[in-house]
């Protein structure tokens, strides 16, 4: 069951990619939800840790608002996908193999990291209008997932978590650019939602792989 239930929620992000660039339809935001939200109850049925459920589901919530592209439903959604990440830094944390100390055995993974955040905080503060101090809170709560997630070993399936972190980091980024540093005739937003969603989809199964 669980297998039919991944290969549907692939099939719902790959019908909803060419639309991603579009304006908000409910066909667009039922395909965008459910290609998540199934992720999380396959990971429900497979007896997940329920910290990974509840990382899933806070981002299908997140994705079902900010769908909506309205001011309304963006701050809601922003909001729950920093409590999705948040559960996720959880999850890496307490999982009985994270270890610490392994953090600190990859400090070129680490400290570029960091140094992408203050260079993210950098550029997107002055942009990001009334939207800045949500932006400059965002930034080290989705660098902190990926600085959490190297507490892992990559050993067994627990190896797909850090690419699928990274991956997770790589489209926010992209999606921040999209939004408030390129101007709206820019070339580069005809394929930036192209990037973005196979980044983010991948991430949140790569995820579930890793700890299913």
């Amino acid at each position: 069951m669980t297998t039919a239930l991944f290969w549907l929620a692939a099939i719902c992000a790959l019908a909803y990619l060419p639309l991603s660039p579009r304006p908000a339809t409910a066909l667009r935001s039922l395909l965008k939800t459910l290609s998540v939200a199934l992720l999380a109850v396959i990971a429900l049925l497979g007896a997940a840790p329920l910290l990974l459920v509840l990382a899933l589901s806070l981002c299908a919530l997140g994705d079902a608002l900010l769908s909506r592209e309205t001011d309304s439903t963006f701050m809601a959604g922003i909001g729950a996908f920093a409590a999705g990440h948040l559960a996720y830094i959880a999850l890496f944390l307490t999982h009985p193999a994270s270890d610490q100390a392994l953090i600190f055995d990859r400090p070129v993974i680490f400290w570029s990291l960091i140094i992408l955040g203050i260079v993210a905080a950098t550029l997107l503060a002055p942009r990001a209008g009334d939207l800045k101090i949500p932006v400059l809170a965002y930034i080290p709560i989705i660098l902190g997932m990926g600085i959490t997630v190297l507490a892992l070993p990559e050993t067994g399936a627990l190896r797909w978590a850090l690419p699928a972190a990274l991956a997770f980091i790589a489209s926010d980024l992209t999606l921040a650019t999209e939004k408030f540093l390129l101007p709206e005739d820019h070339p580069a937003l005809k394929i930036t939602p192209y990037l973005v969603w196979p980044l983010y989809w991948g991430a949140q199964a790569g995820l579930l792989v890793a700890f299913l």
